[in-house]
């Protein structure tokens, strides 16, 4: 069961960014809403220990892509989609916190943390700043999801020494890669179009949300035992 959900991921994936290549708009919207679907089937088959809070923040990350998919159609469908991964990220954040062992020997020292948290900072605020004069009504909602979103970088990153190095690896690797997606999604959307958007927006996306997956089953309290 394991190894099929995992297959059945990477297929819905691999179809869906052929979809988008191409423009296969039906398939696309048959297979976008199928991405998070058999990815929480391979979360559920992989971990004895279920957390619901990462489930809902999985639910509300699912909604996000959902009400995206038309955007095109009524503008209020994108603020839908913002506050649905706006929750999203402040449940993974939740979860974050909770995937951590009581005792750590390793955590990051003090000043590690403003070393490393600062070109997070500063990626999450410059790009606010380089996009301000396009947001336009959306301006307070958008910066708004820019904290949010830095702020769950940053508590993945502080997982460092409070779980194993995998799960933190591939955690942090996941936020940083839903920074990168959201990221090039603002930039294509309020300030120019970027070639490719559709697609690097995506693969990004899927890797940003599988690694996080992966991480999350790789925190110790959640193996297989």
């Amino acid at each position: 069961m394991k190894k099929i959900t995992f297959y059945l991921f990477i297929l819905v994936a691999i179809v869906h960014l052929i979809s988008v290549s191409f423009d296969l708009v039906i398939l696309t919207l048959i297979t976008k809403p199928l991405i998070l679907v058999t990815l929480l089937f391979y979360y559920l088959a992989n971990t004895p220990i279920r957390s619901i809070w990462f489930v809902t923040a999985l639910a509300f990350c699912w909604l996000g892509d959902v009400l995206l998919m038309f955007q095109s159609e009524q503008p209020l469908f994108f603020m839908g989609g913002l506050v649905s991964f706006l929750i999203g990220h402040v449940l993974y954040i939740f979860c974050y916190r909770q995937m951590r062992n009581e005792i750590s020997k390793d955590e990051l020292l003090g000043t590690q943390k403003i070393r490393y948290s600062l070109p997070i900072i500063l990626a999450g605020t410059g790009l606010v700043v380089i996009l301000y004069p396009s947001l336009g009504g959306l301006t307070i909602p958008v910066m708004i999801y820019a904290l949010v979103l830095t702020v769950m970088v940053l508590q993945a990153l502080f997982r460092f020494g409070f779980t194993s190095k995998r799960s933190f690896a591939l955690v942090f690797i996941g936020a940083l890669f839903f920074m990168a997606s959201d990221s090039l999604l603002a930039i294509n959307k309020f300030l120019e179009p970027i070639p490719f958007a559709s697609l690097s927006i995506m693969f990004t996306y899927i890797t940003a949300q599988y690694l996080i997956v992966e991480g999350t089953i790789a925190h110790p309290k959640n193996r297989n035992k």
